[in-house]
């Protein structure tokens, strides 16, 4: 009678387990299919009248690709949030520990990864930018810096994004920055003053347009739209202080505060041959923030004396503009544009290329890698999704069995405007749009000279290049076989659709 129960106990506890994994697979299952968001979507893929059966089958299974990605993301969201709950009111580390601990940091990241951010290369707008500015027309936002989100990002420690955000006739107070900038015209209308020692150098900025600032150089900026808000992206590259900028207003009062105002009062009377009650007065008059509002005359005025008539839709002024530039390659799947270090002397300088990425809906681009560039991304329009692959996370799926080669982790993720990615060199990567719209991505490719991009898919790609023997010995498969997988007509952008026997079938192809 012992032996029936001690035989009864494991195949029982068995059961229970599998029994309580299955209501918890169910649960999950009925929370996305419950997504009304999924509900609308296939919906809509039934009632367009031009598809075929198969077309709307293909619609049906991007609704549940498209699902799976955004509850992942959710997921990783969250898991996030409860990350950096745990760790809030933790004493941060002196600079000179942290200096002191660099090498025994790098060894830990080198050796295994377990300490790393399981998402390291993807920067969410609510989470990962600290609100430096915030007035009722405008605010700045800075991304944190990248080796605090972790220490496999190293290579560009000294790099900071900035993303400024203007409403309708507005006027960016001036100042100057101890790095050199290279400012992008996400969206909008602008009139940028450069001051120089003599003079003033003004530049009419159209969507599209990119624009050196060198350090030092006060700079100010004008919204002149009166409906739409100004979108600028700023890549800062400390020249003071390794990974770290600061602006100085030169005008200012008690906000922005001017930094003449630190300095004595006889100094500046001194200095400015001025009595100090007029000073005072100066210095605590301008109230109004850094962002502030200002009338469409003096917007006007603002404006290069070239362009005097209203709303002055002269030329763009900036060095180059990436929207309208030749494409480096383009097909009906998307649109990849650059402007290499060789367009610019500040570009040329910190050896920066720019490009503009635009998937077609429902498209994708080919799996790629750099050769030595880091790509930093910001996403400017649309929706869609990214894959990374990297061999510094750990994945648990990956078990502990012994082989000649690394394990390698794939980071999701859903892309979004406003949302900030890294690709390393050397890590394959993939993006697609959603099936309703484009994906527009600007990236800034840092380390960018003799940069090749190797691709995995379409044509030219790097397995189809390898000789047949080469083939066969890393597949250990024959290279017909290999060469009927690899080998495919077009180049860099394809239709995301999954092979003709695969419909139907695979539903997770986002994930």
């Amino acid at each position: 009678m012992a032996i029936k129960i001690n035989l009864s106990l494991p195949i029982f506890l068995f059961f229970l387990l599998a029994f309580f994994s299955t209501l918890a697979s169910a649960k999950r299952e009925t929370e996305v299919a419950a997504d009304p968001e999924l509900k609308t979507c296939k919906h809509q893929c039934l009632q367009q009248l031009q598809y075929t059966e198969a077309d709307k089958q293909i619609c049906l299974q991007r609704c549940d690709m498209y699902i799976d990605l955004k509850h992942e993301h959710q997921k990783q969201l969250e898991e996030k949030i409860q990350k950096k709950k745990k760790h809030e009111g933790a004493p941060r580390e002196h600079d000179q520990e942290e200096e002191g601990g660099e090498k025994e940091e790098d060894e830990e990241a080198e050796e295994g990864g377990e300490e790393e951010e399981e998402y390291p290369y993807i920067f969410e707008e609510d989470t990962d930018f600290d609100t430096k500015v915030e007035t009722d027309d405008g605010r700045i936002r800075v991304l944190k810096k990248f080796t605090e989100k972790s220490k496999l990002l190293k290579g560009i420690a000294n790099i900071r994004l900035a993303l400024l955000e203007a409403g309708a006739l507005t006027f960016v107070a001036p100042r100057h920055f101890d790095s050199d900038v290279v400012l992008f015209n996400i969206k909008g209308r602008a009139v940028l003053g450069l001051v120089k020692e003599s003079e003033t150098e003004k530049f009419v900025l159209e969507s599209g347009d990119m624009l050196p600032i060198p350090a030092g150089t006060q700079v100010y900026i004008v919204n002149r739209d009166e409906n739409e808000k100004l979108f600028l992206a700023m890549l800062h590259i400390p020249v003071s202080t390794p990974g770290k900028f600061k602006e100085f207003f030169g005008p200012g009062g008690r906000d922005p505060e001017s930094v003449l105002s630190a300095f004595g009062w006889n100094v500046l009377q001194a200095a400015l041959q001025s009595p100090k009650g007029e000073l005072e007065k100066l210095f605590e008059q301008q109230n109004g923030g850094s962002i502030f509002q200002i009338s469409r005359e003096q917007v006007q005025e603002l404006a290069p004396k070239k362009t005097y008539w209203w709303p002055f839709r002269g030329h763009s002024t900036a060095e180059f503009n990436l929207f309208t530039m030749s494409p480096t390659f383009s097909n009906r799947n998307g649109i990849l544009t650059e402007a290499g270090p060789d367009s610019s002397s500040l570009l040329q300088k910190h050896n920066i290329m720019l490009s503009f990425t635009n998937i077609t809906k429902e498209s994708m681009s080919t799996i790629l890698y750099n050769s030595h560039a880091t790509k930093i991304a910001v996403v400017i329009g649309g929706k869609g999704g990214l894959q990374i692959v990297c061999p510094h996370v750990t994945s648990s799926s990956n078990g502990n069995h012994e082989k000649s080669s690394p394990s390698y982790h794939r980071i999701s993720g859903e892309l979004k405007p406003g949302m900030v990615f890294v690709v390393p060199p050397g890590h394959p990567f993939v993006t697609f749009s959603s099936r309703k719209e484009n994906l527009q991505i600007l990236s800034f490719e840092i380390n960018a000279q003799d940069n090749k991009k190797f691709t995995f898919a379409g044509k030219d790609n790097i397995v189809s290049s390898m000789d047949d023997v080469a083939k066969e010995l890393g597949f250990n498969r024959p290279s017909k076989i290999v060469n009927r997988i690899f080998d495919r007509k077009e180049s860099f952008f394809f239709p995301f659709k999954l092979p003709q026997q695969e419909q139907g079938h695979d539903r997770r192809a986002y994930a």
